[in-house]
Parts: structure tokens; C-alpha cells; sequence
């Protein structure tokens, strides 16, 4: 029941704010995106990873892990129409486990088409840049091309890896790289605050996983997300997705008007 309070206040809070936010996610259900936060732009985000199956303990015995929350802030720092950059820190509670739980992250773009016609939009960053050596510096760095195609959506493509310490497949082995790849399209016939997406992440370790989902837009500028992550690793369980996007369009103000 807690769990659905959360997710309910949440929504309540989002439709309060609509009249005072704008907000656009710079990540699909999983993997990131090219898109980039505007200059000023302060990105508040909350995600909620729920475990659907029960996983197995020492004991033989069946039971449900803990819930994952995160909570960041991300904010855009380049006033330039074709180069974006963003940086943002988050707090997450790794199943119940609050030792190094910050995380920063960053990401440099350039839109499609800023420079030629045709061109994709190119993304360059890293995240879960922990604080800990080989406990929580996972350390993903990643380069992404993403384009929209006609009216078949947006298709993006890239590559990632991490630390060779902390990115292991299901034998313990090094499995700290792979593929990025995404779908996504707003369902402008049916309305535009409709949003899917499907993403794949490669390789073994807890970071490879096939996701699809939704987002609905409450106001132009206010999403929730709700996705479902199958990891390619069997040994870490099915996850519900549940993600709230907003922005706060005071600091992009302040930026414009002050030029600092």
C-alpha cells in the first residue's frame, strides 16, 4: 500500500505543478537519449523500480527484493541552439542499501539537422559516476546517434561501457560493454501527450535489458513514465518502471534575464 500512496501522491503533486513546469525526459524507458535539457532548464526526476518475480535466498526460500528509488536533478548549462550540455546528481536507494548513494552524471549533444540537413543528433556522456571505487563508480560512458525517420518514429544507436570491476555477467566474468539501441514516437493520431518507447541495453550485467513503455504528458510539460525492464542477466528479476518528469521553468528565467 505504500507503494501505491507514493505513486498516487506523486500524481497529484505533477497535476499541481502543470501551471508552473516544463518538462522533457532526456532518457528513454532505460538507456539514455540524445536530448538534452535547455539552457537553465532544472530537470526534477523520480523513478521507482518495482520487482514483479520473486528471486531465491541462500535459503532456498522465495521472496520479493526490495524496491529501487531515485531521485535526480539535472540541470542544462549551454545557451547554444546547436550544442546542449547537461549535467545532474542523484540520491538512489539501492534496495534498501544507503551507503554511496550519489551519483552524477553528464551529457553533451548537438540536435538533428544543427549543422547540415539529413545530419542525426549526435550524444555523447556518462552516468552512475559513483563516489567509491569498484563499490558504486560504475562509471558508463556512452556515445548515441538517434534520427527521425518520416513517420516512423525516432530510431537511435550507439555503444556503452563501464568499469570492468563492478559490470559482470551472471559467472562473475568482465561483461562491462554492448549495444544501445531505441524506438520511440509520440502517437500524435490517436494525441500528443501520448509517448512509447522500446529500448535494448546489451551485455549481462545489471545494466542489459530489453524495456518497453509509455509516457503520458498530464500538462505540455509534466510526464509519468511507466515501463517493464526484462534484463538479459536471469538472475536479476523483472522490474516495473515508474518515473515522474518535471521541470522548473524559474531557473531557465533567471538564466535568460540575469546571463550568468
Amino acid at each position: 500500500m505504500k507503494k501505491m500512496y507514493r505513486v498516487v501522491y506523486a500524481a497529484i503533486l505533477t497535476a499541481l505543478l502543470c501551471n508552473f513546469v516544463n518538462a522533457t525526459p532526456s532518457t528513454q524507458i532505460w538507456i539514455p537519449s540524445t536530448d538534452i535539457q535547455g539552457f537553465g532548464v532544472l530537470h526534477l526526476g523520480w523513478d521507482s523500480y518495482i520487482k514483479t518475480e520473486q528471486a531465491k535466498n541462500a535459503f532456498g526460500n522465495n521472496y520479493y527484493e526490495p524496491t529501487t528509488t531515485n531521485g535526480g536533478i539535472t540541470v542544462g548549462l549551454l545557451p547554444f541552439k546547436k550544442v546542449g550540455l547537461e549535467v545532474g546528481i542523484d540520491y538512489r536507494d539501492l534496495s534498501n542499501v544507503h551507503q554511496y548513494p550519489v551519483y552524477f552524471n553528464a551529457k553533451l549533444g548537438i540536435p538533428e539537422d544543427a549543422f547540415f540537413k539529413y545530419q542525426p543528433a549526435i550524444a555523447f556522456g556518462g552516468y552512475d559516476l559513483g563516489t567509491k571505487k569498484d563499490y558504486s563508480n560504475y562509471n558508463v560512458m556512452y556515445g548515441l546517434l538517434a534520427k527521425n525517420i518520416w513517420k516512423l518514429g525516432r530510431i537511435s544507436a550507439g555503444y556503452y561501457s563501464g568499469n570492468d570491476k563492478l559490470l559482470l555477467d551472471d559467472k562473475g566474468e568482465k561483461d562491462n560493454s554492448g549495444l544501445l539501441v531505441s524506438w520511440d514516437r509520440t502517437i500524435s493520431e490517436l494525441t500528443d501527450k501520448l509517448w512509447l518507447a522500446v529500448d535494448y541495453q546489451g551485455a549481462k550485467n545489471g545494466y542489459g535489458a530489453l524495456s518497453f513503455g509509455a509516457a503520458y504528458y498530464i500538462c505540455p510539460d509534466a510526464s509519468f513514465i511507466i515501463g517493464y525492464d526484462i534484463y538479459n542477466n536471469d538472475n536479476y528479476k523483472p522490474t516495473v518502471t515508474v518515473q515522474v518528469d518535471m521541470n522548473l521553468p524559474a531557473i531557465q528565467t533567471w538564466f535568460k534575464t540575469t546571463g550568468k
